[in-house]
């Protein structure tokens, strides 16, 4: 996770948890027995819906996004620059170094491709089906995680329906309604918590990550493509550009003064002061 993601999450969780405190002992939140309903039953709903190896998987995936650095659009840009200088000096075979010592699978799958001679329709058609059947695994994962998110606000609720049977159980004795209103009350919370707290942020920041991780492989097939088709690395960095923010390529901008030049194009302060010289 970036250092300003965690340290924005640090202040914001403080700043949560001060909300719980303003008005009392955080202990008065913590009831054992609804968060027992709460996490019991929704483990047990996911464990029904979801094999443990597609769990499990979810799991990795999650960690992954959080733990692994995010490669920037400029970075594959740069490095697909400096693979087409190195194929047109040395050639394609070349290129074998760089795949066995790059660690983004998918370029090492392209430059795999390149190595063995694929042509550039078996190329695209090889990365295209990689990013594909890589969009539906993620797509499955993020399934997973908003399924589970919406179990627990269910047994959030199944939690209180318990605590206001015990209630109801126990109209007329004080001691027994003390006991059983803790249940209904804090069950929702955890629930509510548990879900938009931890499983729906968890799912956005995977549709957030494979989002870009589709832009970067986006990139690279064409990258790929156009290195194998030998074209020129300052045509090739012109066409890649065009995959990053206006801002991200603002100094590889053309000097509007150059255009000018080139197409003998007059600007308006040109034109008045021609306008303004006397006849001869």
């Amino acid at each position: 996770m970036r250092r300003k993601n965690l340290i924005g999450l640090t202040l914001c969780v403080l700043i949560f948890l001060t909300g719980f405190l303003i008005k009392g002992n955080l202990g008065l939140y913590f009831n054992l027995a609804g968060l027992m309903i709460v996490v019991g039953g929704s483990s047990a709903a996911a464990l029904l819906s979801f094999q443990v190896h597609r769990l499990k998987i979810v799991f990795q995936v999650i960690r992954a996004s959080y733990t692994q650095r995010n490669i920037s659009e400029d970075q594959i840009v740069e490095m697909l620059i400096n693979l087409a200088i190195k194929s047109r000096v040395e050639g394609i075979l070349s290129l074998q170094e760089e795949e066995q010592e790059t660690s983004i699978l998918f370029l090492r799958r392209g430059l795999g491709c390149l190595v063995d001679n694929y042509d550039p329709h078996q190329i695209r058609d090889i990365l295209n089906t990689e990013m594909y059947f890589f969009k539906l695994r993620r797509e499955d994962s993020e399934r997973v995680l908003r399924t589970i998110g919406d179990f627990f606000p269910a047994f959030g609720i199944i939690g209180s329906v318990v605590g206001l049977i015990s209630m109801l159980a126990g109209i007329g004795d004080t001691s027994v309604i003390l006991r059983t209103v803790p249940i209904a009350l804090t069950s929702t919370l955890y629930g509510l918590v548990c879900a938009n707290f931890f499983f729906v942020p968890f799912a956005a920041n995977l549709r957030e990550r494979t989002n870009h991780e589709l832009l970067l492989q986006k990139i690279i097939l064409e990258g790929i493509v156009a290195i194998e088709s030998e074209l020129n690395p300052t045509v090739l960095k012109t066409k890649l550009l065009s995959f990053l923010t206006p801002s991200s390529r603002q100094d590889d901008l053309v000097p509007l003064a150059k255009i000018r030049d080139k197409f003998n194009i007059r600007s308006q302060e040109d034109t008045d002061r021609a306008g303004e010289q006397p006849a001869p």
